[in-house]
């Protein structure tokens, strides 16, 4: 049956089904086929909808939405202006510091580059950047969101795999930072190298005692966010309402840019998101009830560590499979599906979950960047109006960045375990 599945699936992939139909289709076949009923799917679908946790996702989305629709993301990229602008290229720096400080509201790699892409690639090209260069810039540089807190992905992966979300989130923060720091050396590189302007924001510590003190309020968030949880205050999902009560507070008092037209806007917007997230964790569990019934993770853990004799060998095997992997599938897709398998693998070879969980979310997060489906690359191209093969020839250093990145968190447990 699952041999079934899996061909199903990835034809009904190749001819552009979305991943949650495609998914259903694949174990609908496979049941059909073995005369069982299809009334597993309906269960199945069922099941995941009852857990506490997964509220998190939306009321986290709510708050990023509230968050960066107004004014705070006008405060973030003058700090970061003020911050990095006067290096060469200092307006592609501008993305990455913007991603980072981004990514501890949003919690989202779509979202951020949505918004820091439709800010800064226009401006981008009119100093004299190259389209395909400012596009690749956003695409790679909006994956940092996936690691700060609060992750949408690593929330995922935490539900899927039984492992505390509050170990992610605080593990995540490192390589986030390493990634951010990569892309920024390697965008330095690259303005050196074509002679790109820099770009500061004229008005000295004035403008940026100015800016970072309108801008404290929200860049709190994150603190709040970690802090909270790591003292088990509160759990996730209390903590992600707690976030938007807070998102409400600083946009209506402090900021005071929030309408009635910007709340119903940020809740369409994460109704819309939530609608398609919900709809891939309902799918994939019923993929991961066929998976297991099949008992395909203990088969596929038997093979691997008997044809591998070397732990390191399995982790290269591993990310190899994730990379091709991310490359055709969304990122919320690719960890409910594989999050699951992989951790009993990672357990036979003695890996830690939470470090396996990063390992995934950064090497899935390569996918976002990476043709035929990556969505941040396309939401970059369009945003710029380039070609994808010029900025998928921009993206190489970015890639080699994200792969360093990835070799250390593999290989080098103490990065991603406290």
């Amino acid at each position: 049956m699952t041999l079934i599945m899996v061909w199903v699936f990835f034809l009904l992939l190749a001819i552009a089904v979305p991943v949650a139909h495609a998914m259903l289709g694949g174990v609908a076949v496979a049941l059909w086929l073995d005369g069982k009923p299809m009334a597993v799917i309906a269960q199945r679908l069922y099941t995941p909808t009852q857990s506490f946790p997964m509220l998190a996702i939306p009321f986290f989305i709510l708050a990023g939405s509230l968050m960066m629709s107004g004014k705070f993301g006008v405060y973030l990229i003058n700090i970061a202006r003020l911050l990095v602008g006067h290096f060469k290229g200092g307006l592609g720096q501008v993305s990455i510091i913007g991603s980072i400080m981004f990514g501890g509201v949003s919690g989202s790699a779509v979202a951020d580059a949505s918004a820091l892409g439709n800010a800064l690639i226009p401006v981008q090209q009119k100093e004299g950047y190259p389209g395909g260069f400012a596009a690749a810039i956003n695409a790679s540089s909006s994956t940092v969101s996936v690691l700060i807190p609060p992750s949408i992905p690593l929330i995922l992966y935490g539900l899927v795999s039984n492992v505390s979300i509050v170990d992610l989130f605080v593990a995540g923060i490192l390589p986030g930072l390493m990634l951010g720091i990569g892309m920024f050396i390697a965008v330095w590189w690259v303005a050196r190298r074509r002679d790109l302007p820099r770009s500061p924001l004229h008005g000295g510590f004035r403008a940026f005692r100015s800016q970072i003190f309108a801008a404290i309020p929200a860049l709190l968030m994150p603190v709040f966010v970690i802090g909270t949880l790591r003292f088990g205050i509160a759990t996730p999902t209390e903590v992600s309402v707690m976030a938007v009560a807070y998102a409400l507070l600083v946009s209506g008092l402090i900021y005071r840019d929030l309408t009635w037209r910007g709340i119903w806007s940020a809740s369409v917007e994460t109704a819309m998101m939530t609608g398609a997230v919900m709809f891939i964790i309902m799918a994939s569990s019923t993929i991961q009830w066929l998976l297991t019934a099949e008992r395909v993770p203990q088969e596929l853990t038997l093979w691997m560590t008997s044809a591998f004799s070397e732990p390191w060998m399995v982790i290269l095997v591993l990310n190899i499979i994730m990379l091709v992997i991310g490359a055709f599938l969304d990122l919320p897709a690719a960890v409910l599906l594989l999050g699951p398998l992989f951790v009993i693998i990672g357990q036979a070879i003695g890996i830690d979950p939470v470090q396996l969980g990063l390992m995934m979310v950064v090497n899935l997060s390569i996918g976002l960047y990476t043709p035929p489906v990556g969505t941040t690359l396309f939401i970059s191209v369009a945003i710029a109006r380039v070609g994808i093969g010029e900025t998928v020839k921009a993206l190489a250093p970015f890639y080699l960045v994200a792969l360093l990145v990835l070799f250390l968190i593999s290989y080098v447990p103490a990065l991603t375990i406290y």
